[in-house]
């Protein structure tokens, strides 16, 4: 997703001119219509999601490179339009390429009991799996009004 910003100095010769401000909230008022996104839930956890970013997961058992279709979508929105399901939208999937696979920050723990001699430390690093999102398929008319019948 692509966000413009637009900083002015009202000082001297660095006033934007109006033209560019207004072609700057088409341009955005554009990019908010276009833009489809989706709701999955993977791992236990819900991600929104959109085309063309990566995000990290619990760790999924396929091969680099895979490509995997996520059916357990929670919600499909476009612009102002948004389809929610009950629990998940019928006939809608999130295609994803796996990127990588990979090992998570060190987590820390110590627990400790004052004046008992007690301290335990441990440590924990979580596996997770990068997806690039590619395409997002929202529901048919014929499967989201049988959704509501």
């Amino acid at each position: 997703m692509v966000i413009v910003t637009v900083r002015a100095r009202m000082t001297g010769s660095a006033k934007i001119p109006l033209q560019t401000i207004k072609y700057f909230n088409v341009a955005i008022e554009e990019l908010k219509r276009s833009y489809m996104y989706a709701v999955i839930k993977t791992g236990g956890k819900q991600y929104k999601v959109a085309t063309g970013e990566k995000i990290k997961v619990e760790q999924i058992a396929a091969d680099v490179g895979q490509e995997i279709v996520i059916d357990q979508v929670l919600a499909v929105g476009q612009g102002s339009e948004l389809q929610v399901g009950t629990p998940l939208v019928l006939g809608a999937s999130v295609t994803v390429v796996v990127v990588a696979h990979g090992r998570g920050d060190k987590i820390r723990i110590f627990k400790m009991r004052r004046r008992k001699h007690y301290q335990k430390r441990q440590g924990h690093r979580q596996n997770y799996t990068e997806l690039q999102i590619g395409v997002i398929t929202g529901a048919t008319a014929a499967s989201a009004g049988a959704v509501a019948a």
